[in-house]
């Protein structure tokens, strides 16, 4: 009888401990990051699993007019996250302008009537981005214009 006890205990402690290892996956990184569902502006993505830092984001806009500063948080590779807005931000008419890597990476990014600075900073094991958009010069504007 105690025999018979000790055998059945293990084996239902054989499979709890088997069946609990089953339901881990490990998942392949492709070495790309997915953007989120949903974007607080339509126009600027952020990784999936970045949270948006409220209290030291502020956003202004009006007709024809916004400027905003945007700061998220989220684990992943700085080198992931540099890619992510290289190849998001030209699905949206964002056109690279160019990019500054010295320990923390700039975007710089442009469109006919604005600008966009994307800034990746390294935090311990976070990765911090802060998206600054503003409104280009009218001079700047009338430049190009005059030179198309």
């Amino acid at each position: 009888m105690k025999r018979t006890l000790i055998f059945l205990s293990l084996v239902v402690i054989s499979v709890i401990l088997f069946s609990g290892c089953s339901g881990v996956q490990k998942r392949e990184s492709t070495g790309f990051l997915d953007p989120q569902i949903l974007f607080k502006f339509s126009d600027i993505p952020s990784p999936a699993g970045f949270k948006l830092v409220e209290e030291d984001s502020y956003i202004f806009e009006t007709s024809g007019l916004r400027v905003f500063f945007l700061k998220y948080t989220g684990k992943a590779e700085i080198d992931k996250v540099v890619n992510f807005y290289k190849e998001q931000m030209s699905m949206y008419d964002w056109q690279l302008l160019n990019v500054v890597e010295y320990g923390d990476r700039m975007l710089n990014f442009d469109r006919p009537k604005e600008t966009c600075i994307v800034r990746i900073m390294p935090e311990g094991r976070n990765v911090i981005v802060t998206i600054s958009v503003g409104p280009k010069t009218a001079s700047s504007i009338s430049k190009k214009k005059a030179a198309k």
